[in-house]
């Protein structure tokens, strides 16, 4: 346990073959291992203040424990680590199968991950090739309990301690070199490397610490919260006769009266009132109503008091300003010429400076006197009023009286001045030559104005509505040519077919011949069609179209089979969520010869898709 708290590593001294402060054994360990010895003639390698952090020799004076020597058999020789201003000095450590030798301390320290919470397993890596795992545990069963250890076969293994601080300890030893016996083949040495390893069983475990930790302090602040707690009040007997006996006893107290009045309070809310015990309750109920006059004589006596304080107070802040007054008195009296000629400019100064000072002070206190007084004033004629409501009647008839007068010199003085001001308008616009508008020209002006912008705003409409109606016509004239070429083509075609029928019945065609001739008719009608469809349709109207023709054209190409309409409208509202399906189809249906629409399935499974027919269209232009 001595050893665990000093952070180091127990080894037997019977091993220690060598002295750790002799600098020709460092020299000949370094030369063993083909190293250039550094030289540290007369130093220390091993200080106590590295060894223990801290370490007092004289703390047995304070405590009473007994100063530990971490050189004595027994204790180790792998400190923590130290301090970062303290220089790091490693020794040589001996153990039965192997030796360690430290690195170069002028070396810099061998760098580590960082350090995964919970850590409790360290990669150790650079082993011998003939390291045994019974050796690896002789090395770092000194840094405390291990747990498992996996060894790989290429020189590494992974040791689990029990405790997270054993992973420092066993950190100490990363930069050192280890041999095998007295060996000096390459296979049984190596330069460690000791580092963090990430493990599930390690973070699990700190998980688990982490929530344990987490239950304490939601317990801790739960025992807080009901220590800081008001207390309950106290609980309410049930009532009864001998109960209420010593209840009424109580009421008759008057120090136990607030108590005993809870509890009465609370038996009869509860219900305890019935015939039997109507009488006992109504004798506590007179006994409460006993203490209302105890309590408004006690209220009496605190007004009075109150009285009382208010008129010392009133005496007090009286005679405080009549001293101001007498100060005041006295400022005034060092101004005046007879005594003022005499004093010096500073002394003049400062006289002013407080006779001013002074008379602030004067009248903040003249103000609150007079404050007070006002508050009496009010109070007593408060108390008249409600004593004699006929002279109330009267003060308010007179105030009224005088208000109203007030009222109507205000009212002669406003019309006055806009009179004036009225006339000095009229005087200036007839400087500058402008006649006087009444207030109905300017009526008129406004809403002529109005009708004006309504009557712009219908003829807009009605521009527009012509523009329509003259398209409408243009559209109606068309599809009449169109109608009467069709017309003219389908009786040309008729009177070509009657021509091809009598020509294949003199000349005795079959009827499979006929039959070609009906489908290139059919054919030329609806290429006619189509045609006529291509001239009716009206081209696209912006640039949003144009993109939209563009995607659906994109969509429905990587769709061979063909897609439909909700399919593309849901694809098209992930692009814009203000498009409508309605509004697809009807795009669709004025680009016969880029989509087409088929239907597959039947009956219940009937399906309506539209396809990209583009590369097909465009042979036929």
């Amino acid at each position: 346990a001595a050893a665990d708290g000093l952070g180091s590593i127990a080894i037997d001294t019977t091993q220690l073959n060598m002295s750790v402060t002799d600098p020709t054994a460092w020299a000949t360990a370094m030369n063993n291992l083909g190293m250039v010895p550094v030289g540290l003639a007369g130093q220390q390698l091993v200080t106590d203040s590295i060894c223990v952090p801290g370490f007092d020799p004289s703390l047995s004076m304070m405590t009473g424990i007994t100063p530990i020597n971490p050189m004595i058999p027994g204790m180790g020789l792998v400190p923590p680590p130290p301090p970062t201003d303290v220089p790091v000095v490693k020794e040589i450590i001996h153990c039965k199968s192997c030796t360690l030798f430290p690195p170069n301390p002028n070396l810099p320290p061998p760098s580590t991950r960082e350090r995964p919470p919970g850590c409790k397993t360290v990669f150790v890596g650079g082993l011998p090739e003939n390291a045994t795992e019974e050796i690896i545990q002789e090395v770092f069963e000194q840094c405390g309990d291990i747990t498992a250890i996996r060894k790989s076969k290429k020189n590494f293994c992974h040791i689990r301690f029990a405790e997270e601080f054993m992973v420092d300890k066993a950190i100490y030893l990363s930069g050192y070199r280890m041999r095998l016996g007295s060996s000096t083949d390459k296979k049984d040495s190596g330069r460690l490397h000791v580092d963090f390893a990430q493990a599930r069983d390690d973070f699990y475990e700190w998980e688990c610490k982490q929530r344990m930790l987490a239950r304490e302090e939601r317990h801790r602040r739960k025992m807080e919260e009901d220590r800081l707690r008001p207390p309950s009040p106290p609980a309410i007997m049930h009532y009864s006769e001998h109960e209420a006996a010593l209840l009424a006893e109580k009421l008759k107290d008057d120090s136990k009266f607030s108590e005993a009045i809870t509890v009465l309070l609370t038996w009869i809310e509860r219900g305890e009132v019935n015939r039997r015990s109507a009488n006992q309750f109504y004798s506590m109920v007179q006994s409460a109503n006993s203490h209302v006059r105890r309590l408004m004589n006690e209220k009496a006596a605190h007004e009075q008091e109150m009285e009382q304080a208010k008129e010392s107070f009133k005496n007090a802040l009286t005679g405080i300003l009549t001293q101001f007054e007498q100060i005041v008195a006295v400022f005034n009296a060092s101004t005046r010429q007879k005594a003022w000629d005499h004093f010096s400019k500073a002394q003049r100064k400062n006289i002013d400076i407080w006779r001013k000072h002074s008379e602030e002070l004067r009248n903040a206190h003249s103000e609150q006197l007079m404050g007070i007084r006002r508050e009496e004033e009010m109070e007593m004629s408060d108390d008249d009023s409600g004593d004699n409501p006929s002279k109330k009647l009267r003060v308010d008839d007179s105030a009224l009286a005088a208000q109203a007068y007030a009222l109507k010199e205000e009212n002669d003085s406003l019309r006055w001045q806009l009179d004036a001001y009225r006339n000095e308008v009229e005087l200036l616009k007839q400087e500058k030559g402008q006649l006087f508008r009444t207030e109905e020209s300017l009526t008129k002006d406004q809403q002529l104005q109005f009708l004006q912008q309504t009557m712009q705003g219908m003829q807009q409409q009605l521009l527009s509505i012509q523009e329509e109606l003259n398209n409408k016509k243009s559209e109606l004239e068309q599809a009449k040519e169109e109608q009467t070429h069709t017309q003219a083509m389908l009786k040309v075609l008729q009177e070509q077919l009657k021509s091809a029928k009598e020509l294949a019945e003199i000349n005795g065609h079959d009827e499979s011949q006929a039959n070609e001739i009906n489908v290139l008719t059919v054919a030329l009608v609806n290429q006619d069609r189509e045609k006529n469809i291509e001239k009716r349709s009206p081209g696209l109207k912006s640039e949003k179209e144009a993109l939209l023709i563009g995607i659906i054209s994109t969509f429905l190409h990587v769709h061979p089979f063909g897609a439909n309409i909700e399919y593309l409208w849901s694809y098209m509202q992930q692009l814009d969520s203000r498009i409508s399906a309605n509004e697809i189809e009807m795009l669709l249906m004025r680009l016969p010869r880029m989509f087409k629409q088929e239907f597959t399935g039947v009956g219940a499974t009937l399906e309506k898709r539209w396809k990209f027919c583009a590369f097909e269209g465009i042979k036929t232009i």
